[in-house]
């Protein structure tokens, strides 16, 4: 089973044209989503609360049907085709969904038992090296109930890993985790998009979205506002301008004098967004340097900060990133 090729010979593993979810009573959820995700990527998907990230995944797995449009994955339309691509995917979808009086371990085993295409001879194998792989190793025998969120979470994803997959949709996994879990399972994302898996989550965090993730796409009230590559996204936000001098309100001055908006003052440092020229070009930093100086500012340190997918997202979106999303 493989993904499909677009235009420019690109295969992609997961295609939406013009999806679109509409609930009863009228709420349109997704209008008209047009989305690609490439083969081998870790595509990270964004969106504040209402935006239809979930909706969406819903649709992708074959848990609601679309009202419009369509919707492929491994390059078979769903939801028609679930029950041949489903096995080749792994999915941890709206929170672990275990059975709190079975312990980890059995909780694996049973999971693994209902996928027809698990060979029963190995399946002890199986679970031992997904509860490995997660960490969980030594609260394998532990019952689920007791859990905290973070093994939940963990316990849900070594369901996903289960059997080798060309696919992982994951939604907020590092939920309930502590900082050395995220680590843990930022490394484990990395290590299976080398293995050749293309890694689909969606999370509130932007940080981490951009530190493991190759791609992404934003939405806001269901519709798409872009996708790319994140250098992409990142790079077609400005970046701030950064001054740190001991005249900081000559600085401001000057600043504004040049057309530099949102100039913010922080002790001796200064920031604001470059301008633009004519052209759509942000201006020349050494220019707005050099008439730093010639105004009399003392400048100790000059620089532009790189805009990071935060800045991108608020400036596509207008507001701060929902974590009910």
């Amino acid at each position: 089973m493989a993904g499909r090729r677009d235009g420019r010979g690109m295969t992609v593993v997961i295609e939406t044209r013009g999806l679109s979810k509409r609930y009863r009573g009228g709420q349109l959820a997704v209008d008209r989503l047009d989305l690609a995700v490439p083969a081998g990527s870790v595509f990270g998907f964004l969106g504040p609360n209402g935006s239809g990230k979930t909706t969406t995944i819903r649709m992708l797995m074959g848990l609601i049907e679309p009202t419009e449009g369509t919707a492929s994955v491994l390059g078979r339309a769903m939801p028609r085709a679930a029950g041949a691509v489903l096995p080749h995917v792994g999915a941890l979808i709206e929170g672990p969904a275990l059975y709190g009086y079975l312990n980890g371990r059995d909780n694996l085993l049973r999971y693994d038992s209902a996928d027809p295409t698990a060979d029963p001879r190995t399946r002890r194998a199986r679970v031992a090296g997904a509860l490995e792989r997660v960490g969980l190793t030594a609260a394998g025998g532990k019952k689920a109930k007791a859990y905290s969120l973070g093994m939940k979470q963990r316990l849900a994803l070594a369901a996903a890993l289960l059997q080798p997959r060309r696919l992982l949709v994951l939604d907020e996994p590092t939920n309930g985790l502590d900082p050395q879990g995220m680590r843990e399972i930022r490394a484990l994302v990395r290590e299976l998009a080398g293995e050749g898996t293309t890694v689909f989550l969606s999370s509130h965090l932007l940080d981490e979205i951009e530190q493991v993730c190759t791609h992404a796409a934003v939405m806001a009230r269901g519709r798409l506002l872009t996708q790319g590559t994140v250098a992409e996204l990142a790079a077609g936000t400005r970046g701030r301008l950064a001054v740190t001098t001991p005249d900081p309100g000559d600085a401001a001055r000057v600043l504004k004098e040049l057309g530099v908006t949102d100039v913010t003052v922080a002790g001796d440092r200064v920031t604001g967004e470059l301008p633009v020229s004519g052209e759509g070009e942000p201006a020349e930093p050494a220019e707005l340097n050099a008439e730093l100086v010639r105004a009399g500012v003392r400048v100790r340190a000059f620089g532009v900060e790189r805009a990071s997918l935060e800045d991108a997202f608020v400036a596509l979106t207008g507001e701060g990133f929902d974590v009910a999303g």
